[in-house]
């Protein structure tokens, strides 16, 4: 083996030390992300959730275009006001009967829950943990008989004033989570009307980001994932609207209270593969206690056939062309998602693996060179 001159071992020494520093930069790099995602998981996904509602616009939008010339905001005001007054009827024609069946639904699952636990109970199964039906705290066992209860004296003024403080506490963190559920909801609205007013520039401005000489890859890549979540949400649009209106009259056949509410939630819980299935099946069952065992095992079944339907019918005929995720795989990464971020990482789990899957398949069918073409 040769010796290396004392040039080329400066050289090697360089280089090393280079390849150190180079290393150590992106590891601290990718830490730093991972951080970073970890403290701003919630913004992340509020915003990640604004880009899906802009994408949807946009291939609404691209669809009218298939039927009217107009132009693209002019095709966008379209399907905004569609929609907003498809919801805005929706409120004024069946907001008070929508609220009484929300109300009534609610009160009958927690009815069926008492039950359910007061069943486990008697049959010698501990359910102390779920804290349903249990008494206030501080309330006393009742009175054998024979023993007198002693008079209870008026409250003093300490006791009034933490209840009091209590109840204002309860109602401060209550107007807090309302007013954020409702900021959020309007932060995503105007995020997806400002994607897809103008996709483009944002579009530009991703392409900008990238290298030069990886310009065109990110070009692909970038289209790709528009392609992919705009025929996936389109799909999923549809099989929402089969699954609410399935479930709806379903349950108005069997006779089940609160079927449009039930139909509602099963439709928007279908956006969530399997997770939003079970949950609905849940609420649907245990809604349906109240009526009788047999309208319970009815809609038990309507359950079981709107799954089929779903699973067996119309994901694959939708969706063949969009996303082809194995159920199992899709199933863990939503599991992941959700003991990390909870809610969020479930809700948004499939267009993430959406995402994943074409950056994985883009990147096993191309050749790792650079776009650029050899000198």
């Amino acid at each position: 083996m040769p010796l290396l001159s004392s040039d080329d071992r400066r050289e090697v020494r360089t280089d090393l030390a280079w390849a150190i520093s180079v290393g150590g930069i992106g590891i601290v790099a990718f830490a730093s992300l991972l951080l970073f995602a970890w403290y701003f998981a919630a913004t992340l996904f509020l915003i990640f959730a604004g880009m899906l509602l802009g994408v949807a616009l946009n291939a609404v939008t691209h669809l009218l275009g298939h039927v009217v010339r107009w132009p693209h905001w002019l095709r966008l005001a379209v399907v905004c006001l569609a929609l907003a007054t498809l919801l805005s009827g929706v409120i004024f024609l069946g907001g008070t009967t929508i609220a009484q069946q929300a109300t009534a639904l609610s009160n009958t699952i927690k009815s069926q829950l008492v039950n359910v636990k007061a069943f486990l109970d008697n049959n010698g199964i501990d359910t102390s943990y779920f804290e349903l039906g249990n008494p206030a705290s501080g309330s006393s066992a009742p009175a054998s008989p024979g023993t007198t209860t002693p008079p209870r004296s008026l409250p003093g003024a300490g006791t009034l004033a933490s209840s009091g403080g209590a109840i204002v506490s309860q109602t401060l963190k209550l107007l807090l989570g309302t007013l954020s559920a409702v900021g959020n909801f309007f932060i995503v609205i105007f995020l997806g009307l400002t994607f897809a007013a103008q996709p483009s520039v944002y579009r530009n401005g991703l392409l900008y980001l990238a290298p030069a000489k990886y310009r065109a890859r990110t070009t692909i890549i970038i289209d790709r994932i528009s392609d992919t979540l705009e025929r996936w949400l389109i799909a999923q649009i549809a099989v929402m609207a089969a699954v609410f209106a399935v479930t709806w009259l379903g349950l108005a056949v069997i006779g089940i209270p609160g079927s449009f509410i039930l139909g509602i939630q099963a439709g928007f819980l279908a956006f969530i593969p399997t997770v939003g299935a079970i949950v609905a099946g849940l609420i649907v069952v245990l809604a349906s206690l109240a009526s009788g065992w047999i309208a319970a095992a009815s809609a038990f079944g309507l359950f079981l056939g709107v799954h089929a339907l779903e699973s067996y019918v119309l994901t694959p005929i939708l969706q063949r062309q969009a996303l082809d995720i194995p159920p199992a795989t899709l199933f863990a990464f939503q599991i992941l998602l959700g003991v990390v971020f909870g809610i969020w990482g479930i809700s948004l789990a499939l267009p993430l693996m959406a995402i994943v899957k074409v950056l994985i398949d883009h990147f096993k069918a191309e050749p790792p060179v650079a776009d650029a073409a050899p000198a």
